[in-house]
């Protein structure tokens, strides 16, 4: 372990790292940690989505990034979602600040991360309106809206509508070629 590990990195120092490692760190309270590689299935639901994503956000002015785009929430804190809708201007050369919409893919070494760590920290976040959990290895998961009364805990349908974007996506299609 190198001392830099030892202690909580600042921003600049993380940044550097990320730019010198071939392994991509998320950054929780100042402390990187290693990101697992993910299966055949993970990635190809994360692709489906993008593909179908695009044209929805191209049409409102948005821009749709996947899996090797830092999400900055605090000055010690960033994280890779898999999935994650911009509409407004972009914060960084190297990481966004303000999503509508951020999407996690469940993996077995993620999942209790992705359900209580990221789920607290991205509805936090002013400029979310949604975030998706979407099942590795069957279809389903949850969608967590913003609404005036704070966010609500949706189960999907055959057919999802994201907040923040217009248009149907459908359910077989996100995990269209999935085995």
């Amino acid at each position: 372990m190198t001392e830099r590990a030892l202690r909580p990195l600042t921003e600049e120092e993380y940044l550097a790292l990320e730019r010198e490692s071939p392994l991509r760190h998320e950054l929780l309270e100042g402390i990187p940690y290693a990101m697992a590689g993910a299966g055949l299935d993970h990635n190809l639901i994360v692709t489906n989505l993008v593909a179908l994503l695009k044209p929805l956000a191209r049409a409102k002015g948005c821009r749709v990034y996947s899996e090797t785009v830092k999400l900055k929430l605090s000055e010690d804190t960033f994280y890779y979602p898999d999935v994650m809708v911009v509409c407004g201007p972009k914060a960084h050369p190297l990481y966004e600040t303000a999503p509508c919409l951020v999407v996690e893919v469940l993996s077995p070494s993620t999942e209790a991360q992705d359900w209580r760590e990221k789920l607290s920290r991205y509805l936090r976040l002013p400029s979310l309106l949604g975030y998706l959990i979407l099942e590795s290895e069957r279809p389903g998961g949850r969608l967590y809206r913003r609404t005036p009364e704070g966010f609500q805990e949706e189960a999907l349908g055959e057919v999802l509508h994201l907040p923040c974007l217009e248009g149907p996506v459908p359910l077989d299609a996100i995990y269209e070629g999935v085995a």
